[in-house]
């Protein structure tokens, strides 16, 4: 009971400094060492030409304490690899067809709830996308726009309940594929974090998934699984219109930050959805 009690209070407090869009602490000087250890040196391709994103931060849920750390990363990742400079905003203003045209990709790093509902701003964000950039998500980016399904069909699902927090096991559905093929290199495909498992529109029909859960090797009777089918992605690519969607959802606990697999797989998707990393992206319904 005070376990369940303090895990309570903990996720009730997370949610009011959600909702209050309340900064969390900044990574540790120990963490930021992790994560430069962690970093690759080049980028996955030389990209075609400087290439700026756009991490947007803002939560109106749950926030996650890894937030500030994965935008340390990423940034890092960008300027070290020389692949992309990061800018990042919780400022629901960025969404305005001008200012979303100097980026050639956003990230939505960790976003909950609602982040706006101003019509002008989605059909802003969904015309980028049409028109040839790329969007990324990063774990709670499945937990927004409930209410707007366009969200849902555009980042590919909806986040529905995390059996699992604990060390889970990887299925690589397309190991030679080019977002994929680094994360040979993590020790029995093995991986400890919070696994999402998706709701509607999430299928198969609409998306390339390129990894998921090894249910054969992962438990398989923990509360709250909900879907039937086994079928538990992790990440997936899909194309939007002239545009490109990379999501994973590996970025609840904070070492995933220094995970140097995970890295290269984090900046495989960004070069993917800033256009320089050309990889197949039509739907498999059939692989599984």
């Amino acid at each position: 009971m005070t376990t369940r009690w303090t895990q309570a209070v903990w996720t009730f407090c997370a949610l009011i400094v959600g909702a209050l869009g309340v900064r969390g602490k900044p990574p540790s000087e120990d963490e930021m060492a992790k994560v430069r250890a962690a970093l690759p040196d080049s980028p996955i391709v030389r990209p075609a030409a400087p290439r700026k994103v756009l991490i947007f931060t803002l939560t109106k849920g749950f926030r996650h304490d890894s937030i500030e750390l994965c935008t340390f990363t990423l940034t890092e990742l960008g300027k070290k690899t020389g692949a992309f400079t990061a800018e990042d905003t919780d400022d629901p203003a960025v969404f305005a067809p001008d200012r979303l045209a100097n980026y050639d990709a956003i990230v939505f790093n960790n976003t909950t709830g609602t982040l706006f509902d101003e019509p002008e701003r989605k059909e802003a964000l969904l015309k980028y996308v049409r028109g040839g950039r790329g969007v990324v998500g990063i774990h709670a980016a499945t937990d927004c726009f409930y209410k707007w399904p366009e969200f849902g069909e555009l980042m590919g699902g909806y986040f529905d309940g995390h059996p699992w927090n604990e060390k889970v096991y990887l299925k690589l559905d397309e190991p030679e594929h080019p977002l994929v093929v680094m994360l040979k290199e993590l020790p029995e495909l093995a991986v400890a974090d919070e696994i999402y498992q998706f709701k509607d529109p999430y299928s198969r029909s609409n998306l390339r998934v390129l990894v998921s859960l090894d249910t054969a090797r992962t438990n398989m009777k923990k509360d709250k699984i909900k879907r039937t089918d086994g079928d538990f992605a992790v990440s997936w690519v899909r194309p939007y219109g002239q545009g490109r969607v990379f999501y994973c959802s590996l970025g609840h606990r904070r070492e995933i930050f220094w995970t140097a697999p995970i890295l290269r797989h984090y900046l495989a998707g960004i070069q993917f959805a800033c256009g320089d990393l050309k990889a197949p992206m039509e739907p498999q319904p059939g692989r599984r």
